[in-house]
């Protein structure tokens, strides 16, 4: 199976990686620059030590289709290009698998390549991207599900799922890959609302008088506006929640946060944006995640 991966940042970078450890055909999507950095390999460093990972790489203007999986691991600001960019690399017989966060790119995938060639994908890994191209995993947290937008699981669809079932990457199907994807933007917002407001790590808040009880309170905003849009979180879901965004002494922080205070393009219109504009649509009020909407938007301005 031919795999593109667009985009080698953290999610891309670390996923493709370890796929192409474990012999799979994979080849990245990515600029002149990112290209430069990866011709010696991809180096990866994490709880297990460092690893360089030699990968294959092509640009826009070289790239030729059809792949049997087109993998979308960009950030959001970058999904109208890419779209673009990828398209050559479309056939009849092409899947696309999005690593997005949040929702709203499925409407543009969905529009220029159909909802039955588009899959849901839902990926967990805690990681970031250096000065040198390097790719820092800081948790050795590294989930992949996928499943069809509607309908029954396919042959297709198992089969994708075996070839990106590898070393270092706890993969599954997802019988309901839209309500998987909406709780993964609860706990994505959850998480910037929590760490951006607070400017600081999961174990700090914990720390302080009352910072547990304000992070729960940020969950359970989430949590209503997801069962609001029909999908409300299963109990082993919100207990893996408010784990992880509760634990002492925890150094974890959202990928939001760190792009904010690292000066980089951030996400915060895409997830927490869309997430207040959600929750309006239904009639949910949720305080902390539009203050933090708020304190991003005047952070934005002042830094414009």
């Amino acid at each position: 199976m031919r795999i593109l991966i667009a985009g080698a940042g953290a999610t891309g970078g670390y996923f493709g990686a370890r796929l192409a450890q474990a012999g799979r055909d994979v080849t990245f999507l990515v600029r002149s620059r990112r290209a430069e950095q990866l011709e010696g390999g991809l180096r990866l460093v994490g709880p297990g030590g460092e690893e360089i990972v030699p990968v294959a790489t092509v640009t826009a203007q070289d790239l030729q289709g059809p792949y049997d999986l087109v993998i979308v691991a960009v950030k959001a600001g970058a999904l109208p290009d890419v779209i673009d960019q990828t398209t050559p690399a479309v056939g009849e017989d092409t899947m696309v698998l999005p690593f997005l966060n949040g929702m709203a790119h499925l409407t543009a995938l969905n529009d220029r390549f159909g909802t039955d060639r588009v899959l849901g994908g839902i990926v967990k890994v805690v990681a970031t991207v250096a000065a040198d191209g390097a790719i820092h995993q800081m948790h050795s947290i590294a989930t992949l599900a996928l499943g069809p937008q509607a309908g029954p699981v396919t042959d297709r669809v198992r089969r994708i799922y075996r070839e990106l079932s590898a070393p270092g990457i706890q993969a599954s199907i997802a019988e309901d890959a839209v309500g998987a994807m909406w709780h993964k933007w609860a706990f994505i917002t959850a998480a910037g609302v929590i760490t951006g407001l607070m400017r600081a790590p999961i174990g700090d808040i914990v720390a302080a008088p009352d910072g547990e009880r304000f992070i729960r309170a940020v969950i359970a905003e989430t949590e209503q506006v997801a069962a609001a849009a029909g999908h409300p979180t299963p109990g082993p879901e919100h207990d893996a929640m408010v784990g992880m965004l509760s634990a002492p002494g925890s150094g974890f922080t959202s990928s939001l946060y760190r792009d904010v205070t690292a000066g980089l393009p951030h996400e915060g219109e895409h997830l927490l944006g869309a997430f207040v504009a959600t929750a309006a649509e239904h009639g949910v009020d949720i305080p902390l995640t539009a203050l933090a909407l708020l304190q991003l938007r005047a952070h934005d301005h002042a830094t414009a």
